[in-house]
């Protein structure tokens, strides 16, 4: 429980005090981090292998979010007041603090993760895939179009959503209503196409084929439209309306990858929805002392994600329960098998 209430729910540790004296069972603030320090160490057994499936995975969905680890803020600070002794008005010390969230499918399976620390969205990827066998194919990685999530392009395919695309003329459809409505109604289209080959109980490949014929000339009809607004000086380059045709037009390659990929899905929304944990967290004043805090919290978290999605139901989260949910995801010819069901419970 009290993993559950401090990585899931986000429960700060005063709240957490306050909760257990209401319970008759009152506890100073450092007893539930030493409980989950120690529970950490069964779950560390189980981490390794669940990063070693995920990087076997076809479909790999990314992306990330501020985070706050106050030992690294203080070297930000001293970098910065280094700096301006210098005579320099910035340090050039990398300053983010990103969790990265990852959701890897690999057939009817789904595996999520979490990193928290300096390392953003690209470099936890290439971390991640360094462990992927070199005899399976090329995976497709979902994310941003975002300088952050790049990465060795040669070892994946890149592929982008059209969820934020439709969202930003969404948001300016009041000011322009003409133009947002041509794209806003495209692009509906093609979700109802993919919903509809979604819900019928067909293999990937027959959901692939069956909407091909209405995605196609709808996406080939809109690229030329929004090339001529540009062209025409419809828009202007600089506005808000502009930039985002740039950007859409820029990444026309990655953008309709569900067009020539079987099993590419149309948004970011099951790495999105694994994002709300962290979110959460911070909402509630959630924040890392340390970097080894903060690994510690990336861990539970990831094995408390991928317990949820395999539909594994326990008590808490344990090397044990988390070892269970993914003992069945090992398959021959792939990662090797190995029981992980007997990780030992925390004190």
């Amino acid at each position: 429980m009290v993993v559950l209430g401090r990585d899931d729910v986000g429960l700060p540790w005063s709240r957490s005090e306050s909760s257990q004296a209401l319970l008759g069972g009152p506890v100073p603030e450092a007893t539930p981090w030493d409980q989950i320090a120690r529970g950490a160490d069964s779950g560390s057994g189980v981490l390794a292998p669940l990063e070693c499936l995920a990087a076997q995975g076809e479909l790999i969905d990314q992306d990330d979010t501020p985070v706050r680890i106050w030992s690294l803020s203080d070297e930000h600070s001293q970098a910065q007041a280094h700096a301006e002794a210098q005579g320099v008005s910035r340090s050039t010390d990398r300053t983010g603090m990103d969790p990265t969230a990852w959701v890897v499918r690999e057939g009817e399976q789904t595996l999520s993760g979490y990193d928290a620390g300096r390392s953003h969205a690209g470099e936890n990827r290439k971390a991640l895939l360094t462990t992927r066998e070199a005899a399976r194919d090329t995976p497709l990685v979902m994310s941003e179009a975002l300088s952050s999530h790049a990465a060795d392009e040669t070892t994946l395919r890149r592929g982008h959503g059209l969820a934020h695309g439709r969202r930003t003329c969404s948001e300016r459809e009041e000011v322009f209503p003409d133009a947002c409505q041509v794209v806003i109604e495209s692009l509906q289209q093609v979700l109802d196409h993919d919903e509809e080959a979604r819900v019928k109980p067909r293999s990937t490949e027959e959901r692939f084929a069956s909407p091909q014929a209405s995605r196609r000339p709808i996406m080939e009809a809109l690229k030329p439209w929004l090339g001529q607004q540009s062209a025409d000086r419809l828009v202007e380059p600089n506005s808000s309306r502009g930039t985002a045709i740039a950007s859409l037009l820029g990444h026309w390659e990655t953008v309709p990858r569900f067009g020539s990929v079987p099993g590419a899905p149309l948004a970011h929304n099951l790495v999105e929805r694994a994002l709300k944990r962290c979110r959460r967290q911070r909402k509630h004043a959630r924040c890392f002392a340390t970097e080894p805090r903060a690994s510690i919290a990336s861990m539970l978290t990831s094995l408390m994600a991928t317990c949820l999605l395999r539909g594994c139901q326990g008590p808490g989260v344990s090397g044990g329960t988390a070892g269970a949910a993914l003992s069945g995801l090992a398959r021959p010819g792939g990662v090797a098998a190995v029981d992980l069901s007997g990780q030992p419970e925390p004190p």
